[in-house]
């Protein structure tokens, strides 16, 4: 993992909030994935936040881009949110 990549966490009752921060790789983007695939069956939407993003490396893009099909099928709609959010979007 990018050595300063944080992701956080926030439920509400209808919602989860994951703010990505730091430099998004290969290993980040398993972790992103690993988090949506737990907590989305508990909420309505998820919100992935991209704004304190800072590389964002063309692996990690590709790793989770190639798994987006398969999280789109989770009952929860994910929304990308913030300055990079077209990174994250086929």
């Amino acid at each position: 993992m990018a050595s300063n990549f944080k992701l956080f966490l926030q439920e509400t009752r209808d919602s989860t909030h994951m703010n990505m921060c730091g430099d998004f790789d290969g290993t980040s983007a398993h972790e992103l994935i690993t988090a949506i695939q737990k907590h989305a069956h508990k909420s309505n939407q998820v919100f992935i936040h991209t704004e304190d993003l800072g590389n964002i490396y063309s692996f990690g893009r590709d790793v989770f881009q190639n798994n987006l099909g398969h999280l789109k099928k989770q009952s929860s709609k994910i929304v990308f949110v913030g300055k990079h959010q077209n990174s994250f979007i086929l």
